[in-house]
This record gives C-alpha cells, sequence and structure tokens, in this order.
C-alpha cells in the first residue's frame, strides 16, 4: 500500500508571528520556516505504518512555493520514499486555498493510487482545518478527521478520533483520508546521515497546471491585525471588594 502525506511550509511554531504595519498580512521577511507541526504527525505515522510492515512506499507532497522543497526534504530525511512538489505560487505571502490543494491532491491520488492519504488537520497559519474534508468529498473516499490513534485492519481502518465530549473509535473502509491530531504520536528527528541521504531522494516538480487546476484565489484578505493585549489584572483586599469590582464590570 501506498500512503501519501500532504505536507504544508508554514512559519515555525516558536517564532512570534509580526503583523506588517499597513495590516496586509503576516512579514515573513527573515522569518525561520518548517514543517507544520500536524503533518510533521501525518508523516511520522506513515512511517510507522512502513515499520509494521502495513504500508510499502511513502510519498510527500506539498503545494506552494519552490522553497517547499525543504520541507519535502525534511519528509523524506525523516522517512518518506519520495516526494513530489506542486509549484502554485511565486510569492512566499501567496497561500493556496484549501478547495485548491484538494484539487490538486485529488489529481495526484487518482495518478499515484494511494490505499491511504495521512495529512495533518489543519495548518497553524491559515487554520482552514478544511484539506481533508474537501479532499474525502473530491474523491467520495471515506474520512476519519481529528486521529488520536490509527490501526490498519486489511481493507477498514479502526480510528479513534478526538470528539469534544471525549474520544470516539469508528471503522472506516479503505482507501481512506485520515487527518492527525496533535496527540497521534510524537515525531521522530531526522538524524544526519538520513539528511545526507535524503538528498538523493527522488524529489519531482510539477505545477498546478500539470494537473488542470485553477489555483486563483477566491477569498480576499481584507485586513489582518493582531489580538488585543489583555488588560492588566487588579488586586483586591478582601471578598467584598471582589464582589464589588465584578459588579462594576457587570461579570454578576
Amino acid at each position: 500500500m501506498k500512503v501519501l502525506v500532504p505536507v504544508k511550509r508554514v512559519i515555525d511554531y516558536n517564532v512570534k508571528v509580526r503583523v506588517k504595519a499597513d495590516g496586509s498580512g503576516v512579514d515573513l521577511a527573515n522569518v525561520k520556516m518548517s514543517m507544520n507541526p500536524f503533518d510533521e504527525i501525518a508523516v511520522e505515522e506513515a512511517i510507522r505504518l512502513k515499520e509494521a510492515g502495513k504500508a510499502e512506499e511513502i510519498i510527500a507532497v506539498s503545494i506552494g512555493v519552490k522553497q517547499s522543497q525543504e520541507t519535502l526534504r525534511t519528509a523524506l530525511a525523516m522517512g518518506a520514499d519520495r516526494a513530489i512538489l506542486v509549484v502554485a505560487a511565486d510569492d512566499v505571502h501567496t497561500d493556496i486555498e484549501p478547495l485548491a490543494v484538494a484539487k490538486i491532491l485529488a489529481a495526484i491520488v487518482k495518478e499515484e493510487e494511494p490505499g491511504l492519504v495521512l495529512c495533518g488537520k489543519q495548518a497553524i497559519d491559515n487554520d482552514m482545518n478544511a484539506t481533508g474534508q474537501m479532499l474525502s468529498a473530491l474523491l467520495g473516499w471515506s474520512q476519519a478527521m481529528y486521529a488520536n490513534n490509527v490501526d490498519i485492519d486489511g481493507d477498514s481502518a479502526v480510528v479513534t478520533r478526538e470528539v469534544d465530549g471525549g474520544l470516539q473509535t469508528i471503522k472506516v473502509k479503505m482507501p481512506a483520508i485520515i487527518s492527525t491530531d496533535l496527540r497521534l504520536n510524537e515525531p521522530r528527528y531526522a538524524s544526519l546521515p538520513n539528511i545526507m541521504k535524503a538528498k538523493k531522494k527522488p524529489l519531482d516538480e510539477k505545477t498546478a497546471a500539470d494537473y488542470g487546476v485553477d489555483v486563483t484565489p477566491r477569498l480576499e484578505i481584507v485586513k489582518t491585525s493582531e489580538p488585543e493585549e489583555r488588560a492588566a489584572g487588579i488586586k483586591v483586599g478582601s471578598v467584598n471588594e471582589l464582589v464589588a469590582k465584578l459588579k462594576e464590570v457587570g461579570a454578576v
């Protein structure tokens, strides 16, 4: 079974994001970029399936700017077998929308014929949380979102998923789309020998036009702004003073 893993290049989660002075977007100048953490978990899960003998080949896919090669090389260094880069934008500030990404992935799936697509539940830059679901709809495949545990059993996948009330276990028919949640696993670090080997692994470069997909944005970002700073707290000397303050702000 082939496993397809889409990965996205995003601002590193340790970096404090800065908004441009004119509010037109996020400042990416000299900012460290890395693989989306949820996608990293998806790559790790694919590798574990291969180590367990349930997958034969792992294909990492990234859709965006040419610099996404670095992200794919990270996936290859972790253990993916080959990679496909779909160059769909020239400007690093251009974010390809979920529907366009899903359409490109659907075309790649039809070409590669994997038995499973493992993707992160969402990207930490736009928090859309939509690509996996859209891909499932386009392909007509089963979907299991927010996976906390994945077990491939023959032609089915048993997935424990995180829901508001706790955990829910479902069984879906393969082929399937599974999106990963934070507690699914702990991604491994790529060793130096594997980083060197990754440079020799196949990385094919395509364009959105190769798959006949129009990536023209359907959404317009009107304004980007930082959240308001939290007001400083107030110390009170007694319970009566606390109640009075709460009444003052309309909390009680």
